[in-house]
């Protein structure tokens, strides 16, 4: 692999990690500023339950996700609208696709969510209203949904003692090593998006043969990302220690940012090796179908990641539009591990209903694209 290739894969991995790694600082910002109750509300109605929970899974990331199986471990939302989140959901993936292909990710995200509300709805028409083997009595938290801002369950011991150390840590506010190190990194991010050194050669090519501007184009969503970047570090700034370092540092930082980095840059580098030695488009072409089959298999891990690779195929215009819905709506990143724990049963039966939605949806979209 030539030094320029290997150059643009790396630029283009701290873009998308970036971009990434802002907008789920954003949302975790959102969500503990709300003190959960952006994803706490309820409806009553059967169909309220199932347009809650897509919405819940139609935010990016794994919080509304947590939040939904938290309602269906507790049985205050049906099966269906469980589905319904599994469907809208993308796991981390959301914000790769918004980084990646902004102005398709919005349009996909809609089709998601209509296909989740729709599928939620007919899924609780068929299902027997009986399923108290999917909500095991497992919270012993009283009347609390759960102890922290990651819907985590917890024994009564360990949610007494969680809150004191919430107390103790909310109030502080001090210049951390962690916090000066995401200030910094964050700083360093928006003067390379600002300059202009994480965007791709073809971007302003492509712009000067079309003409016009074009809110959606690298540029502008870069100038965008590099504002609410600006309100991170302000955040980085005036935020609690406990927020700083559990949440921002410990939860994405440590947590996510390797992974995301690890798999953008490892598909990144395989695509272009592949490039060079095979005909990558010419041999999905032929093999479309298969490619529907594996990602819809591959959506059955729930974790985020593998499924980023179709993601960057679909960027990239190696695969189609199929494949990458098969995809989206098989997967829900790690949103269903919580599912998973509490009840295997019900992580079955949901799966296999995302799989079967999957095939269908990508077989008949490939009749249409």
């Amino acid at each position: 692999m030539s030094f320029h290739i290997l150059e643009d894969v790396l630029r283009n991995s701290i873009l998308i990690t970036g971009l990434v790694v802002i907008m789920m600082m954003m949302i975790e910002s959102l969500n503990i500023e709300s003190r959960g109750r952006f994803f706490s509300s309820m409806r009553h109605s059967r169909v309220g339950q199932v347009l809650f929970s897509a919405f819940l899974g139609a935010v990016p990331g794994c919080m509304g996700g947590f939040a939904s199986v938290s309602l269906y471990t507790h049985g205050m939302i049906s099966f269906g609208a469980l589905v319904a989140m599994m469907i809208a959901s993308s796991g981390d993936e959301a914000f790769v696709m918004l980084a990646m292909i902004p102005d398709k990710a919005l349009w996909i995200f809609g089709v998601l969510f209509v296909t989740a509300v729709a599928a939620g709805l007919i899924v609780d028409m068929v299902h027997d209203r009986i399923h108290d083997d999917a909500h095991p009595e497992h919270c012993h938290c009283g009347d609390k949904m759960h102890c922290d801002e990651h819907f985590e369950v917890h024994d009564e011991d360990t949610c007494e003692h969680h809150e004191l150390d919430m107390e103790e840590h909310h109030h502080g506010r001090h210049l951390t090593w962690k916090r000066a190190l995401m200030f910094v990194g964050t700083a360093l991010f928006i003067a390379a998006l600002a300059t202009g050194m994480l965007e791709h050669e073809h971007e302003h090519e492509a712009e000067a043969v079309a003409g016009g501007i074009n809110l959606l184009s690298e540029d502008w969503m870069n100038m965008m990302f590099a504002a609410l970047s600006v309100i991170m570090l302000g955040v980085l700034i005036f935020a609690q220690d406990h927020f700083v370092e559990e949440h921002l540092w410990h939860h994405i930082v440590c947590r996510h940012l390797p992974g995301i980095f690890g798999w953008t840059f490892g598909v990144l580098v395989l695509i272009a090796v592949l490039m060079q030695f095979v005909d990558i488009s010419t041999w999905i072409g032929s093999n479309t179908a298969l490619m529907i089959v594996l990602a819809t298999l591959v959506g059955i891990i729930p974790e985020s990641g593998p499924h980023m690779i179709f993601v960057t195929l679909y960027a990239s215009g190696i695969v189609p539009l199929p494949v990458l819905l098969a995809s989206c709506i098989s997967q829900d990143g790690h949103a269903s591990l919580p599912l998973l724990a509490e009840s295997t049963k019900s992580f079955a039966r949901a799966k296999l209903v995302n799989c079967a939605l999957a095939m269908i949806v990508g077989f008949l979209s490939l009749l249409l694209f």
